[in-house]
C-alpha cells in the first residue's frame, strides 16, 4: 500500500498588500481562537473563516489545510516572543548585566504568558505541527541577540556572552514549559517569575568579576 503524503504545511501565499496581511492576521487570530475553544480535533477550517470573517476559499489562498494554519499561528507567537527579546536588547545596550537579566525575564514572561490559554494550546499541538524546530530556531536567535546585549554590560564578565545567553534563555524555556505544561498556569506564574528572577540574577553573580 503507498504511504499517504504527509500534510503540506507551508502557507500557499505570502501577503504583500495590506489589505492581505490583514486577512491573514484575522485568520491566525480566528485559528487560535477556535483551538482554544474546541481543541484541535475538532478545529476544522470552516469554523476558523467563520470565525475571522472571511469565505473558506479566501483561508485556503493562504493556508492549504489546518496544520499549516496552526503552523502559521505557532510561528506568530513565536514571533512575538522572539519580538520582545530583541526590543529589549535594543534598549538595555550598556546597562548593567544585571538590569539586563531582569528585563529580559520580564519581557519574556509577558510575551509567552501574554494570554495564557492561547499559549498552553499552541505548546499543546506543537509536536504535530514541528514546534521543535520552529523553537529551536526562534531560541537561536533569542539567544544571539541576548549575548550581543550582554557584549555591552559594564562590568568585567568572567564568561562568554555567548555561554551567559544560553544558560538564560534555556532557564526562561525551562520554566515557560512548567507553565505551560501545569494545572493552573495562572496561578504558578506570579510565583515562579520571582524565582526565575532571582535564579537569574545569582547566576549573573558568578559571570562578573567581584
Amino acid at each position: 500500500m503507498p504511504r499517504a503524503a504527509a500534510p503540506t504545511l507551508a502557507p500557499r501565499k505570502t501577503p504583500l498588500q495590506t489589505r492581505s496581511t490583514v486577512t491573514v492576521d484575522a485568520i491566525l487570530e480566528a485559528a487560535i481562537q477556535v483551538l482554544v475553544s474546541v481543541g484541535k480535533e475538532k478545529l476544522t477550517t470552516t469554523l476558523v473563516a467563520h470565525r475571522a470573517g472571511v469565505s473558506v476559499g479566501t483561508l485556503y489562498q493562504y493556508f492549504p489545510n489546518k496544520s499549516s494554519l496552526l503552523q502559521a499561528a505557532l510561528k506568530r507567537h513565536m514571533a512575538t516572543v522572539s519580538g520582545s527579546i530583541d526590543e529589549t536588547s535594543r534598549t538595555l545596550r550598556g546597562h548593567s548585566i544585571f538590569e539586563m537579566g531582569s528585563s529580559l525575564t520580564t519581557a519574556y514572561l509577558k510575551a509567552k504568558m501574554h494570554n495564557v490559554k492561547e499559549s498552553a494550546a499552541l505548546y499543546a499541538v506543537s509536536s504535530d505541527i514541528d514546534g521543535m524546530t520552529i523553537a529551536k530556531q526562534a531560541g537561536l536567535r533569542g539567544i544571539q541577540k541576548a549575548a550581543e546585549l550582554f557584549a555591552t554590560a559594564p562590568e568585567k564578565l568572567t564568561k562568554e556572552p555567548q555561554l551567559i545567553a544560553t544558560v538564560i534563555l534555556s532557564a526562561f524555556n525551562g520554566i515557560s514549559r512548567r507553565l505551560l505544561e501545569a494545572k493552573s498556569p495562572e496561578r504558578e506564574l506570579a510565583p515562579l517569575r520571582e524565582e526565575l528572577l532571582a535564579l537569574i540574577h545569582a547566576y549573573l553573580q558568578t559571570c562578573v568579576a567581584t
